[in-house]
């Protein structure tokens, strides 16, 4: 899930944005279509959105739902570039079509029309699938500013009860949920050769999008021990961004690491290799559960429920370790919008400088979730 305050941006990386939505604004107020229907049998559905890489497996339970009501329609999901060879072998016959808002999107464009749009997420995506000439966008209710909205056909509300954010992407489609996630049906992806371990082993992922998800190097470096001492060799792994807590966690290489040499591709079958993965609640997680791999999540600011199995993932080998309640994730707030039940934070390093929540998370904690498995 996204910080709650946006990072900043430099002087040209704005300027580049801000051209971006205006060409996006100004060809969906030139080419959309003024009446506009809910189409009964869409043959043509996109879904419109540009979030983080664990917010865009997490609606895995959404393309499901539309390939089942959808059987024979083309399906295509606008994903960040460096997503899109993880969706190269279409899961539910989906397409990925890479996408940056800071470039021209013509590509984009020429895909048009749309019977149907689908947003998660921010309400501002659906001026870029109006640009696309979808004619019956949906998205959620609540997002703030209103302006965000206007091209918005049907408003669909949050659910009013606790529920994981997964299961919740998919009631952007009227009817039942999805089935239940099945190992292997989303195929892996191509990948570049590299040398993987030997087996057995464990993938430890110490990266985190940001430093209030990251747990401590003392803590990671004891788990790789234990883990060893039962015949499990530790592998160390994180983003090219997030080698610096490897390198504090095992400052004499004792162990294998593949921290920030891997495309994501290349992640995926070092996970499909593995016999556990251990990571905190980050893209990394939501790819353990997809490939398969048994997965132990640390949840520090971000919340066990709703970034959790749910019902989709239900016979998924995972396990969530956190400290419930913890008095601090006290925030309500999901894409800017006001939901009573959500308990999450979302509160940026300035704000909270010396975050408890990831150091309440004991080494007995994570052992026991992983004794689980083995």
């Amino acid at each position: 899930m996204p910080a709650q305050k946006p990072q900043t941006l430099s002087p040209e990386r704005r300027s580049r944005r801000f051209a971006g939505r205006a060409q996006v604004v100004a060809r969906a107020l030139l080419f959309r279509p003024r009446r506009r229907t809910a189409p009964d049998a869409p043959r043509r559905i996109l879904v419109a959105h540009h979030l983080l890489l664990g917010d865009t497996l997490m609606l895995t339970p959404l393309l499901k739902k539309l390939r089942e009501r959808h059987p024979h329609a083309d399906v295509a999901m606008t994903v960040p570039r460096a997503f899109a060879p993880l969706y190269a072998t279409r899961p539910y016959g989906v397409r990925a079509l890479p996408f940056d808002p800071r470039r021209n999107a013509a590509s984009l464009y020429a895909e048009a029309p749309f019977d149907l749009a689908l947003v998660p997420g921010d309400n501002r995506f659906a001026w870029l699938a109006a640009a696309m000439r979808a004619r019956w966008i949906v998205a959620f209710g609540g997002d703030r500013p209103a302006p965000k909205s206007w091209q918005v056909d049907g408003l669909v509300p949050y659910p009013d009860r606790p529920a994981a954010w997964g299961d919740m992407m998919a009631t952007l489609v009227e009817g039942p949920p999805p089935s239940p996630y099945g190992n292997g049906e989303w195929r892996a992806p191509p990948c570049t050769a590299f040398e993987t371990p030997r087996a057995p082993y464990a993938v430890l992922h110490v990266g985190a999008s940001s430093p209030l998800k990251q747990w401590a190097p003392g803590r990671w470096r004891e788990v790789a021990k234990r883990l060893a001492a039962r015949g499990l060799a530790p592998v160390w792994s994180s983003g090219p961004q997030e080698t610096a807590p490897v390198d504090v966690a095992d400052p004499e290489h004792a162990f294998a690491s593949y921290a920030g040499r891997l495309d994501l591709p290349q992640m995926w079958r070092l996970l499909a290799g593995a016999r556990l993965l251990v990571a905190p609640d980050t893209g990394i997680a939501h790819l353990g559960r997809i490939v398969g791999v048994p997965t132990v999540a640390l949840f520090g600011p971000g919340s066990a429920s709703l970034c959790g199995a749910g019902e989709f993932w239900r016979d998924a080998p995972y396990r969530a370790v956190t400290v419930e309640p913890f008095a601090c994730r006290d925030q309500h707030v999901l894409f800017k919008r006001e939901i009573a039940w959500v308990r999450r934070c979302g509160r940026s390093v300035r704000e909270c400088p010396e975050h408890l929540c990831m150091p309440a998370i004991a080494v007995d904690d994570v052992m026991r979730a992983v004794d689980v498995f083995l």
